[in-house]
């Protein structure tokens, strides 16, 4: 499948914005321009709110079990066409071949586990203390949705939240990525192809800032679910906040990886390492600060350098290609930011630490010691394939530099002891938590963070509790 420009779809219908308007789609390993976005105008945007409107009133009464089966079609129309799918997504933006196929593959298992648990949305009856009464508590669905979403997974970001809505009974707008729009779209158009209704789903691309301040507020949307940086999540939540909105956030992280004394180093290494350089680092649960104990830090450092210097960067159409492109070249000026930063502080670079070749956007990976704590990146996520190695010398205070920044997304540790590891994951200040191996993201376990990575979850049960209204309805018997 070649690449072929990106439209909305408004009502059912797959259509240009009212204006012409059209956002360039690039191949960040080559630079060339590849096909064209359509951008939504107002006008767009309020067909799609009178649509989703419309669509929530049809959705909504359609049985849990019919929704099951459209969402399982659709499901299976992902797997279908994997292949296409993938390759699309790797020409937008720029993740290895087989990275995207996972992606792909995962986006159709998570729309089968919420299709599931869309059945499963059970109230309750609650004993009364009067005679004949009936205490009963219901779940019905929240409402038309809004939903924003990044570039970095441009499916796996989507299809949670869209998955999540349908199942329940919710209509939704999906403001997609216009960096990565064609994988988007194909997602949505799987739901459509499965039978989703017309007015049940929106797609829309255009300017973000002008997209959501217009849709927040909108009453015909009842709630904001939002995937991005934590400034940007602040204020949209403050809108939200501003109309009663019911939100949820996955905002960013900056993610403590300890690696106590007694780990199996070659586990270690081999394990952040390809989650650490996943997607050239562009992961808001990439494991970003090293912190290794003292007595196995000059190992560590060996070790994971070496596994850095081994990754083939390249074109991720490519077979061996271990990692692609950064998105844009506006990340490649962000990690040049972090690395002359590091280095001016006292930071030595161990691999990497420039950008590589003249075409696409490709960055070294790169691994870092002696940063001090007041490098920008031990305090900003870098969001790039920036790997920074701090020694600790005690269990508390490595808890106390896991904890110190305001984020608290994604942790990892790694011991052999099992005291160690039951007492790491109580200290950790983090909404996931990953001991001995990288286990987050699963469609049934819960995906979210605390503190300023934001609130709410995108997987597990709790996904779903956040597009339904819990309804108490207490009845006297005739």
């Amino acid at each position: 499948m070649s690449y072929t420009d990106v439209s909305l779809l408004i009502d059912g219908q797959w259509t240009k914005g009212a204006k012409g308007r059209t956002i360039p789609v690039l191949n960040p390993a080559t630079e060339e321009t590849i096909g064209q976005c359509a951008h939504a105008e107002t006008s767009d945007l309020d067909r799609a709110l009178e649509a989703a409107d419309k669509g929530f009133r049809a959705w909504r009464k359609v049985s849990a079990f019919e929704r099951y089966k459209i969402l399982r079609k659709a499901a299976n129309l992902m797997r279908e066409r994997l292949e296409d799918i993938a390759r699309i997504m790797t020409i937008e933006q720029g993740k290895p071949l087989f990275e995207a196929r996972v992606e792909t593959g995962l986006a159709a298992d998570i729309i089968d586990w919420m299709a599931e648990e869309g059945r499963r949305t059970y109230g309750r009856l609650v004993p009364a203390r009067l005679e004949n009464v009936y205490q009963m508590v219901m779940k019905e669905p929240v409402g038309p949705v809004a939903a924003f979403t990044p570039w970095n997974f441009p499916i796996n970001q989507v299809v949670r939240k869209a998955s999540a809505a349908l199942a329940t009974g919710c209509s939704i707008i999906v403001k997609g990525p216009e960096d990565t729009p064609g994988s988007c779209a194909q997602l949505i158009k799987a739901f459509v192809d499965a039978g989703v209704p017309a007015g049940a789903i929106q797609l829309v691309y255009g300017v973000p800032a002008e997209i959501s301040a217009y849709l927040i507020p909108h009453p015909v949307i009842k709630k904001v679910t939002f995937t991005g940086s934590t400034p940007v999540g602040k204020q949209l939540a403050a809108m939200a906040g501003l109309h009663m909105k019911r939100v949820t956030m996955e905002l960013g992280g900056h993610a403590p990886a300890i690696v106590f004394e007694d780990a199996d180093l070659d586990q270690a290494v081999n394990i952040l390492g390809a989650n650490k350089f996943r997607n050239a680092g562009q992961v808001c649960v990439a494991p970003t600060r090293f912190l290794v104990h003292e007595k196995v830090y000059p190992q560590f450092v060996e070790k994971f350098t070496d596994f850095a210097k081994a990754l083939k960067v390249g074109n991720g159409l490519e077979a061996d290609t271990k990692m692609g492109p950064l998105v844009a070249e506006r990340r490649q000026h962000a990690m040049d930011g972090f690395v002359s930063d590091a280095i001016a502080k006292g930071a030595k670079i161990k691999t990497g630490g420039k950008r590589m070749g003249n075409k696409g956007y490709f960055y070294e990976p790169t691994v870092m010691t002696d940063v001090p704590l007041d490098a920008k990146i031990m305090n900003d996520e870098p969001f790039g394939p920036l790997a920074p190695i701090t020694p600790f010398r005690d269990f508390d205070s490595v808890v106390a530099e896991a904890n110190r920044l305001p984020w608290g997304l994604a942790a990892y540790a790694y011991t052999r002891n099992t005291k160690t590891a039951s007492a790491i994951g109580q200290a950790f200040e983090s909404g996931m938590v990953s001991i001995n191996h990288h286990g987050l993201a699963l469609p049934e376990v819960p995906f979210g963070g605390m503190k300023d990575s934001g609130y709410g979850s995108e997987g597990g049960t709790e996904a779903l509790e956040a597009y339904l209204n819990t309804k108490f309805v207490s009845q006297l018997g005739m």
